[in-house]
């Protein structure tokens, strides 16, 4: 994950792009490209979602990489370890859904 880091730092610093990195920004670009990774979904079944073609899952692929990159940026720009970050919210995530509780279900925590 450092490694990525530095190279997405040193990537916005060769093109003079910190300005334009506020985290308010990097939020909204982050959102565009989750949208998008979502349009190549939309209106397919749930059995075509999970067989995209090569050339789809390739466009998919780029999406996701967008989304990695924004969310790393902005995660960088706040003094955010992500990795960190996930680990800790598994660990709420853990006792908000109980394996007991929340096994096969797909309920919100407060509904369970």
């Amino acid at each position: 994950m450092e490694e990525l880091i530095r190279q997405i730092r040193e990537f916005a610093r060769e093109r003079d792009w910190e300005e334009f990195h506020s985290p308010k920004n990097l939020a909204m670009a982050l959102s565009v490209e989750v949208a998008e990774i979502a349009e190549h979904f939309q209106w397919l079944t749930q059995t075509e979602s999970k067989n995209l073609d090569r050339g789809k899952l390739a466009e998919v692929e780029e999406e996701i990489a967008d989304v990695l990159i924004y969310l790393t940026r902005l995660a960088d720009r706040l003094g955010i370890d992500p990795i960190e970050a996930a680990r800790k919210k598994m660990r709420i995530n853990a006792k908000k859904y109980p394996v007991e509780t929340s096994k096969g279900k797909a309920a919100k925590y407060s509904e369970i």
